[in-house]
Protein backbone atom coordinates (compact mmCIF):
# COMPACT_ATOMS: atom_id res chain seq x y z
CA UNK A 1 0.00 0.00 0.00
CA UNK A 2 1.55 3.69 -1.09
CA UNK A 3 2.11 6.48 1.21
CA UNK A 4 -1.38 8.56 -0.23
CA UNK A 5 -3.44 5.23 0.75
CA UNK A 6 -2.08 4.93 4.06
CA UNK A 7 -2.59 8.97 4.75
CA UNK A 8 -5.98 8.62 3.47
CA UNK A 9 -6.80 5.88 6.01
CA UNK A 10 -6.20 8.92 8.76
CA UNK A 11 -7.47 12.04 7.38
CA UNK A 12 -10.41 10.85 5.26
CA UNK A 13 -11.25 13.10 1.95
CA UNK A 14 -10.12 16.32 3.13
CA UNK A 15 -7.64 18.47 1.49
CA UNK A 16 -3.99 17.19 1.53
CA UNK A 17 -0.62 18.74 -0.09
CA UNK A 18 0.05 16.28 -2.47
CA UNK A 19 4.16 16.30 -4.15
CA UNK A 20 4.18 14.32 -6.91
CA UNK A 21 5.13 14.84 -10.59
CA UNK A 22 3.54 14.44 -14.06
CA UNK A 23 5.93 13.58 -17.19
CA UNK A 24 5.61 14.33 -20.95
CA UNK A 25 6.33 11.81 -23.33
CA UNK A 26 6.41 13.27 -27.17
CA UNK A 27 6.80 11.25 -30.01
CA UNK A 28 8.99 11.89 -33.38
CA UNK A 29 5.78 14.39 -34.79
CA UNK A 30 5.91 15.97 -31.02
CA UNK A 31 2.77 14.67 -30.22
CA UNK A 32 1.64 14.40 -26.42
CA UNK A 33 1.39 11.01 -24.71
CA UNK A 34 -2.22 10.52 -22.86
CA UNK A 35 -3.70 8.56 -20.81
CA UNK A 36 -7.57 7.61 -20.21
CA UNK A 37 -7.81 7.53 -16.80
CA UNK A 38 -9.41 4.24 -15.09
CA UNK A 39 -10.93 6.38 -12.25
CA UNK A 40 -12.62 9.29 -14.62
CA UNK A 41 -12.07 8.22 -18.06
CA UNK A 42 -10.99 11.59 -19.43
CA UNK A 43 -7.46 12.42 -21.01
CA UNK A 44 -4.13 13.16 -18.57
CA UNK A 45 -0.74 13.26 -18.31
CA UNK A 46 1.52 10.31 -17.26
CA UNK A 47 2.22 10.93 -13.60
CA UNK A 48 1.42 10.40 -10.18
CA UNK A 49 2.53 10.96 -6.14
CA UNK A 50 5.75 10.73 -4.73
CA UNK A 51 5.97 7.81 -2.47
CA UNK A 52 8.35 8.20 1.05
CA UNK A 53 12.01 8.53 0.40
CA UNK A 54 11.73 8.69 -3.40
CA UNK A 55 13.04 11.88 -5.08
CA UNK A 56 11.26 13.71 -7.74
CA UNK A 57 13.16 11.99 -10.54
CA UNK A 58 12.62 8.21 -8.98
CA UNK A 59 9.06 8.94 -8.74
CA UNK A 60 9.21 10.52 -12.43
CA UNK A 61 10.45 7.26 -13.70
CA UNK A 62 8.69 4.98 -11.68
CA UNK A 63 5.74 6.54 -12.95
CA UNK A 64 6.72 6.50 -16.52
CA UNK A 65 7.25 3.28 -16.56
CA UNK A 66 3.90 1.69 -14.38
CA UNK A 67 1.47 3.95 -16.25
CA UNK A 68 3.00 3.54 -19.78
CA UNK A 69 5.92 0.61 -19.73
CA UNK A 70 8.22 2.98 -20.90
CA UNK A 71 11.56 3.82 -19.49
CA UNK A 72 13.67 6.47 -20.35
CA UNK A 73 17.64 7.64 -20.12
CA UNK A 74 16.69 11.29 -18.50
CA UNK A 75 13.97 13.37 -17.22
CA UNK A 76 14.57 17.46 -17.62
CA UNK A 77 12.63 19.45 -15.30
CA UNK A 78 9.88 22.21 -17.16
CA UNK A 79 8.47 23.21 -14.53
CA UNK A 80 7.56 23.81 -10.58
CA UNK A 81 3.63 23.66 -10.21
CA UNK A 82 1.84 24.67 -7.30
CA UNK A 83 -1.02 26.75 -5.68
CA UNK A 84 -4.68 27.19 -4.85
CA UNK A 85 -5.31 26.74 -8.99
CA UNK A 86 -3.75 23.01 -8.74
CA UNK A 87 -6.27 22.09 -6.41
CA UNK A 88 -8.40 18.79 -7.84
CA UNK A 89 -11.22 16.81 -6.46
CA UNK A 90 -11.30 12.82 -7.13
CA UNK A 91 -13.96 11.28 -8.72
CA UNK A 92 -13.69 9.25 -5.17
CA UNK A 93 -14.20 12.21 -3.34
CA UNK A 94 -10.74 12.90 -2.11
CA UNK A 95 -9.14 16.46 -2.40
CA UNK A 96 -5.54 17.48 -2.83
CA UNK A 97 -4.05 20.60 -3.82
CA UNK A 98 -1.11 19.18 -5.93
CA UNK A 99 2.98 20.48 -5.98
CA UNK A 100 3.89 18.81 -9.04
CA UNK A 101 7.12 19.12 -10.79
CA UNK A 102 7.16 18.62 -14.47
CA UNK A 103 9.40 16.63 -16.50
CA UNK A 104 10.11 15.99 -20.27
CA UNK A 105 11.43 12.43 -20.82
CA UNK A 106 14.46 11.78 -23.04
CA UNK A 107 15.37 9.06 -24.94
CA UNK A 108 11.88 6.62 -24.47
CA UNK A 109 12.41 3.36 -24.80
CA UNK A 110 9.97 0.62 -25.83
CA UNK A 111 6.51 1.41 -27.03
CA UNK A 112 3.52 2.55 -24.80
CA UNK A 113 1.30 -0.04 -23.38
CA UNK A 114 -1.03 0.19 -20.24
CA UNK A 115 1.17 -1.52 -17.43
CA UNK A 116 -1.16 -0.90 -14.22
CA UNK A 117 -5.24 -0.47 -13.58
CA UNK A 118 -4.95 3.29 -13.87
CA UNK A 119 -5.06 3.74 -17.53
CA UNK A 120 -8.07 2.15 -19.93
CA UNK A 121 -6.27 3.69 -22.69
CA UNK A 122 -2.94 5.56 -24.26
CA UNK A 123 -2.82 7.89 -27.33
CA UNK A 124 -0.58 10.51 -28.50
CA UNK A 125 -2.57 13.61 -29.22
CA UNK A 126 -1.31 17.15 -30.85
CA UNK A 127 -0.97 20.17 -28.49
CA UNK A 128 -1.94 22.44 -31.30
CA UNK A 129 -5.90 21.81 -30.90
CA UNK A 130 -7.91 21.79 -27.54
CA UNK A 131 -7.91 17.67 -27.04
CA UNK A 132 -11.75 16.67 -26.25
CA UNK A 133 -12.17 14.89 -22.32
CA UNK A 134 -9.21 16.60 -21.22
CA UNK A 135 -8.72 15.68 -17.22
CA UNK A 136 -9.02 19.46 -15.69
CA UNK A 137 -6.00 18.85 -13.22
CA UNK A 138 -3.49 17.95 -16.32
CA UNK A 139 -5.34 20.89 -18.59
CA UNK A 140 -3.86 22.83 -15.70
CA UNK A 141 -0.60 21.21 -15.84
CA UNK A 142 -0.27 21.86 -19.45
CA UNK A 143 -1.44 25.26 -19.28
CA UNK A 144 0.27 27.00 -16.40
CA UNK A 145 3.80 25.16 -18.13
CA UNK A 146 2.91 26.86 -21.74
CA UNK A 147 2.81 23.29 -23.14
CA UNK A 148 -0.89 24.49 -24.38
CA UNK A 149 -2.39 28.42 -25.87
CA UNK A 150 -5.64 27.42 -26.04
Amino acid sequence: MGYISELRKMVGTRPIIMSGVAVLVFNDKRELLLQRRADSGDWGTIGGGMELGESFEETAHRELHEESGLICKEVILKAVLSGKDMYYRYPNGDEVYNAIMLYEAIGVEGEPFLNDDEGLELKFFSLAQPIDNMNQASYMILSKSGCIQW
